[in-house]
């Protein structure tokens, strides 16, 4: 039987790679209220393919375990800037910004990587490392401010895997619990918004409420698709096929939503995208001296 993994972690890639054009259509919501439904309609979606799936004997089992469920709650931390910040850029006019955060997501996690897990780096990865730290500077030096919507939502993303590689349990399990925490915040904030006028009420009508719970489907599916298919996925293909998330946010900010693409940003660009290349050469060669081992 062929190997469906790629085609799960190819589909999720795409999905994230359009999912500005989702979160555009909810641009006229204040964006805090967006993240507040998401969240919300997330633990009511995975909540529903547990209990279809018969998997809430592993949820109860996680209570248990005081060390996971507080890895589980840092999770769900980061992730709840990483999602907010990313609907906040789509929805202020900053995708490109947004697109950048993921090509820089794989420099920015070695970094953490070095830091918190003491992993030692090839003088390739360092380099590649070099020059997009160099494309940062160069950016500062000519904007005269600091990327930090890119930086927020890369590195959300980055300290989000660094703490999942120290979780245990199954991906809907883990996605249950990192909104399960989120949740009772999110909903006091969304009626408390509702109560000063500054919710959907008003702003959305007819079928487009349908938009607020189906944020919750194109949260979790891709989610899904990616557990699903990186078990059987080789991490090289994986690594390349990555790339395609962030430049269809590129594209699609560009091109269908007219944002500016300055020669500021064809510099930093052209730095991250150097040093991602860097970066896959270094991991090709790592990957063949453990092969020859």
């Amino acid at each position: 039987m062929a190997n469906k993994g790629p085609i799960y972690v190819l589909a999720c890639y795409i999905l994230w790679g359009v999912l500005p054009i989702f979160w555009k259509t909810l641009s006229a919501v204040d964006s805090l209220y967006v993240l507040a439904a998401r969240i919300v309609w997330s633990l009511v979606f995975i909540s529903i393919i547990m209990l279809a799936q018969k998997k809430f004997d592993r949820i109860k089992a996680v209570l248990a375990d005081k060390k996971e469920l507080l890895r589980l709650t840092a999770a769900g931390v980061f992730v709840c800037i990483n999602w907010g910040s990313y609907i906040i850029a789509v929805n202020s006019g900053r995708g490109v910004d947004a697109s950048l955060a993921y090509y820089m997501n794989p420099i920015l996690a070695i970094l953490l990587g070095t830091i918190v897990f003491r992993e030692k780096l090839t003088r390739l990865q360092w380099l590649s490392v070099a020059v997009t730290f160099t494309g940062l500077v160069v950016t500062i030096v000519r904007y005269q401010q600091i990327p930090w919507m890119s930086l927020i939502i890369g590195g959300s993303f980055a300290i989000y895997g660094a703490i999942k590689k120290g979780v245990h349990v199954e991906p809907g399990v883990s996605l249950f619990y990192e909104t399960a925490v989120l949740a009772p915040f999110a909903l006091i904030f969304i009626l408390m918004s509702e109560m000063q006028g500054n919710g959907a009420v008003g702003v959305l009508s007819g079928a487009r409420w349908l938009l607020l719970p189906v944020s919750g489907i194109v949260t979790t599916v891709p989610l899904l698709c990616y557990a699903k298919g990186i078990k059987t996925t080789p991490m090289t293909l994986s690594g390349i096929l990555m790339y395609i998330n962030p430049t269809l946010q590129l594209l699609v900010s560009v091109v269908l939503f007219h944002e500016a693409f300055t020669a500021t940003h064809a510099i930093l660009f052209a730095f991250v995208w150097t040093g991602l290349v860097l970066y896959l050469i270094a991991g090709v060669r790592q990957r063949k001296k453990e092969a020859v081992k």
